[in-house]
């Protein structure tokens, strides 16, 4: 009988009884209207900040916190805010986005 490399559907995967979260001295809350992205090879890099419309067609973004993540701990981020955007859209509608202003609000580089 072959047996199972330990996994996300294996019983011997060790799982927490509880998750404790504790917030640091320095805990802040902040508000983001745009976050940057930039990835390598080793790490997801987030950029949060507040992008202000100047005049025309200038645009200033104030950066207040830079997040570096592993692509794993990246990846599931991704499937969290997606099961939650997706929670959030069956609750209250669908959210609108105007793909035009995302691509400048939430800049994504590849750094080589």
């Amino acid at each position: 009988m072959d047996k199972k490399p330990p996994g996300e559907d294996s019983p011997e995967r060790i799982q927490p009884d509880k998750v404790r979260v504790v917030r640091q001295e320095d805990y802040r809350e902040e508000y983001a209207n745009s976050v940057q992205v930039n990835v390598s090879v080793w790490d997801f890099f987030l950029q949060f900040g507040r992008l202000k419309m100047q005049s025309g067609s200038d645009v200033t973004f104030s950066s207040f916190l830079g997040v570096y993540m592993s692509p794993q701990q990246a990846k599931a981020l991704h499937l969290v805010l997606s099961q939650n955007i997706a929670q959030y859209e069956s609750a209250f509608g669908t959210i609108q986005i105007d793909k035009s202003q995302a691509n400048v609000e939430a800049g994504a580089r590849l750094v080589q």
